[in-house]
């Protein structure tokens, strides 16, 4: 794997631990406001809370399985696998929430992949 793609898959797997904090454990802050662009009344209603923090658990997931694939296996078949992964779930939140969600969460996975594909 090359060095190039190890920096670029490391900076999605802690983009998802960012997301992941947000969601489960900063789930009421002004940054997550401000990140999902939802009023704070909104995020503190107990059904909302409990859907981020459910989401949030699948976010460090994806982190720890990158982080996993990166350097424990340094296997490029598993980072590749779950950089996919994130790209489908932004390309889905781009046609469903927020178009700029393929470049915010997308833009790293698209970048990552592309490396993968180009450094073999």
């Amino acid at each position: 794997m090359s060095i190039i793609t190890t920096i670029l898959a490391t900076l999605v797997a802690l983009e998802h631990f960012y997301i992941f904090y947000l969601e489960s454990m900063a789930t009421q802050s002004d940054a997550t406001s401000r990140v999902f662009n939802m009023d704070k009344e909104e995020l503190a209603r107990p059904s909302v809370s409990s859907l981020f923090k459910n989401q949030g658990i699948y976010n460090a997931l994806l982190g720890v399985f990158l982080l996993y694939g990166i350097y424990f296996s340094q296997s490029l078949e598993i980072v590749t696998i779950f950089v996919l992964f994130v790209l489908g779930a932004a390309t889905y939140g781009s046609l469903t929430a927020d178009k700029k969600i393929i470049l915010k969460q997308g833009g790293p996975a698209i970048l990552t992949l592309l490396s993968v594909l180009l450094l073999k």
